[in-house]
């Protein structure tokens, strides 16, 4: 029986997802709740997590134990349970999942659930996966919606999604230019290569661009064909949803402004093999290329950056969900490279930093991309290119998914990981006490002073260093006055205390200063009242993504966005919910519910919630802001500049 104290819970909390049932059942004594097997689903269908019976959870943040006298005999009812198909699909659970711990002397059962398979997702309660499917969406179970089960079905099966054969496509569906570009590059790689002698139909067949069903004995154009070479038109018949597109931003900002664009627009081929073609020469038109002799012959080389890049643009691409609901995506900034594709991730996120596991969406393009010495088979591409960024001393690459609409993305930052100037200003502020730290307290004050805050998933992204060493050096950092934290469990985070003072600062002046009829300090029925809001012009760049220490922001798919006219729709939702006005005290979730709410309507200042709110804004801000911004859920518009005078918040 281990050990643990409450601290060591709630510490648990910060680096995976738990959730604490109290079981107590009819008597007090314990009993598997019935509510335990959604939360066995929706943890095994997302990203794991653990689950601690006999636990109360105390809101906001605190946790009472109750002792499990039936501990034994529950431990035996999980496995009873977990392996009968009529109650839960698939039984995830090794012997040492669940475990009988001890706390304050009590006795209570902590059972890890893994992250289920691609193979084996869905795991749904009963027998129907379309009624009994759940995945975690912010600390609760939600049932799933009929397409995503049936698109996790999909998903089970070992066949390429490229490798369809699609019924009246045929060569004149090709742009031939791009095959015979194809042809060429390859060509010249392996010049004695077999393929390259044979007609166009056989070369297409050797590469399955062209397959034929065996047993129907039907032949034609395979998906991947289509989308490496097709016409634009001909792959939008058959793919609706595709979009690529690629961005170069002048300044190190989300905003959605760009100078050179590269999109489905119709003025090229618009299909993968040219989009490669094209975005690889323009993400490295600024890198330096070293020259080697060869023989007699001076060649161009290419830097381990020109490699590293080329193999995150192949990643994507042969990675995408083609029929997801994002853009393929790829922007150019001078602090760093983005790249997006629809879809999640076929295998866990450290699982493919580590390596050695390939597990590819679409296979077939794939392999046309390796005849042509692009991309790699051995899972060996992305641990590779944190490689070359480890070698450049830069900040580690990050990759994280979002689940709605479902996306991965690879962020590429040529930044310091700890820059000179930031260590001379920490040093100076703090003095010894900076000079004494571990080289990771290090890491972690400066990487919340330059990204502006971190959390315990951002550390692990940057340094081997294992989860509990993290939390516990987190919370000493806290302790000690280095960083502040806020929120709890994964909504945790720190920031450095230099920072705390100038945002309380800030927002105190927003407060005192501002202009008569101001903040917190208007009347409700003035609050409502109609804004006289100056017109604006359309913004007519794309709301495209942008990247900064959270992440892109998640989908860029309309080229207009209009900005803010007034408040009205937030203010009515408001009215709608609370006619009397906010009450004084509310509870935090449902406060947080309607910040989410208000922020999908519209994207809102900090000055617009906190009127709306009748809240003062450090309290908005310091609550419920930046522990959103964390989370994903919301974005902000100026995330690389988060006192921007516009800044502004928005549902993702």
């Amino acid at each position: 029986m281990t050990k643990y104290t409450t601290e060591d819970l709630l510490a648990l909390g910060e680096s995976v997802d738990v959730e604490f049932k109290r079981a107590g059942g009819r008597d007090g004594k314990g009993e598997v709740p019935k509510e335990f097997w959604p939360t066995y689903s929706a943890m095994a269908n997302t990203e794991g997590g653990e689950i601690l019976l006999g636990v109360e959870e105390l809101k906001p943040t605190g946790i009472r134990p109750h002792n499990l006298a039936n501990a034994a005999a529950m431990r035996q009812d999980i496995f009873n349970l977990v392996n009968n198909r009529q109650k839960v699909s698939a039984n995830l659970l090794r012997d040492d999942d669940v475990q009988t711990i001890h706390i304050d002397h009590c006795t209570l059962l902590r059972v890890r659930v893994p992250r289920a398979s691609r193979k084996q997702r869905p795991i749904y309660v009963g027998e129907n996966p379309l009624r009994g499917t759940y995945e975690r969406r912010h600390e609760g179970d939600f049932l799933v919606d009929e397409a995503k089960v049936r698109q996790m079905l999909a998903e089970q099966s070992d066949a390429p999604r490229d490798a369809t054969i699609l019924a009246h496509y045929g060569i004149e569906d090709l742009d031939l230019e791009t095959v015979q570009a194809y042809r060429q590059i390859f060509a010249s790689r392996v010049p004695t290569h077999p393929f390259i002698a044979q007609s166009l139909p056989d070369f297409l067949r050797a590469i399955q661009a062209w397959k034929k069903d065996r047993e129907s004995g039907a032949e034609g154009l395979t998906t991947a064909g289509l989308l490496m070479f097709g016409k634009l038109n001909s792959i939008l018949d058959a793919v609706p949803n595709y979009i690529v597109d690629y961005q170069e931003r002048p300044e190190a900002r989300t905003e959605a402004r760009w100078i050179d664009r590269l999109t489905t627009d119709s003025t090229w081929s618009g299909n993968l093999f040219d989009f490669y073609r094209k975005v690889l020469a323009k993400l490295t038109s600024d890198l330096k290329m070293p020259f080697r002799l060869e023989g007699d012959v001076v060649r161009q080389g290419v830097t381990p950056i020109h490699e590293a890049l080329q193999e995150a643009l192949v990643n994507a691409l042969v990675h995408a969900d083609f029929s997801g609901r994002v853009s393929i995506l790829v922007v150019k900034r001078p602090d760093m490279y983005g790249f997006r594709n629809p879809g999640l991730m076929r295998v866990p996120i450290e699982q493919a930093i580590r390596g050695g596991d390939s597990d590819c969406r679409n296979r077939l393009i794939q392999k046309m991309f390796q005849l042509v010495g692009a991309g790699d088979q051995a899972g060996s591409g992305v641990p590779r290119i944190f490689g070359v960024w480890k070698e450049q001393s830069w900040r580690m690459p990050v990759v994280h998914e979002k689940r709605e609409p479902e996306q991965t993305l690879f962020e590429l930052r040529m930044a310091s990981l700890l820059p000179v100037e930031m260590v001379a200003q920490l040093e100076a502020t703090h003095g010894a006490k900076f000079a004494e730290l571990s080289a990771l307290e290090k890491l972690i004050v400066v990487t919340a002073s330059v990204e502006g805050y971190v959390d315990h998933k951002r550390i692990r992204e940057i340094t081997d260093e294992h989860p509990a060493d993290i939390t516990k050096t987190l919370s000493k950092l806290s302790r000690e006055g280095l960083l502040s934290a806020t929120g709890h469990g994964r909504g945790t985070v720190y920031f450095d205390t230099r920072q705390l003072d100038e945002l309380l600062a800030d927002a105190e002046a927003e407060v005192f200063a501002a202009p008569a009829g101001g903040l917190s300090t208007r009347p409700l029925a003035e609050v409502f009242a109609p804004e006289r809001v100056a017109p604006q012009p359309p913004n007519l760049d794309s709301g495209g993504l942008g990247a900064s220490s959270e992440g892109f922001e998640p989908s860029s798919e309309g080229l207009i966005s209009l900005p803010t006219a007034s408040l009205d729709g937030a203010r009515l939702v408001v009215l709608s919910r609370y006619p009397g006005g906010l009450p004084g005290k509310m509870k935090p979730e449902a406060l947080r519910e309607l910040i989410l709410e208000l922020c999908a309507i519209e994207a809102l200042s900090l000055r617009d919630l906190a009127a709306l709110l009748d809240r003062s804004p450090d309290f908005i801000r310091i609550q419920y802001i930046r522990p959103l911004v964390v989370e994903g859920l919301i974005v902000p518009e100026f995330p690389d500049r988060p006192r921007h005078p516009a800044q502004r918040y928005r549902r993702i």
